[in-house]
């Protein structure tokens, strides 16, 4: 099945091997643009089409020229993590490998 992937993580897509990879230079979780912005969005699935009908070779990887809509303020603040937040963020992660661990050990 010809497969085109869109998304923002370059190394870890490429790594994996995909056929077809168009690269959007987004925050991760947001591979189309911004919600509510359908003129970027059908911009960027008619890059991943054209992808699609172009591509000459396996594993080919396409940089979207389509720039995120504001400035670059949200590569700074991407991933941070607050002072005071530190400690509930570290439990929760606690629970979360607790319980998948538990979902896959075998009854």
């Amino acid at each position: 099945m010809p497969t085109v992937i869109v998304g923002s993580a370059l190394d870890i897509v490429e790594y994996c091997g995909v056929p077809r990879f168009l690269f959007t230079d987004f925050p991760l979780g947001n591979p189309c643009g911004p919600p509510w912005r359908p003129d970027l969005q059908r911009t960027i699935a008619g890059q991943a089409l054209a992808l699609l009908r172009d591509a000459a070779a396996p594993r080919t990887t396409r940089r979207s020229d389509v720039p995120w809509p504001s400035d670059d303020d949200w590569r700074p603040r991407y991933g941070r993590v607050k002072p005071e937040d530190v400690e509930r963020l570290r439990a929760l992660g606690e629970e979360r490998r607790r319980t998948q661990a538990q979902a896959r050990t075998p009854e």
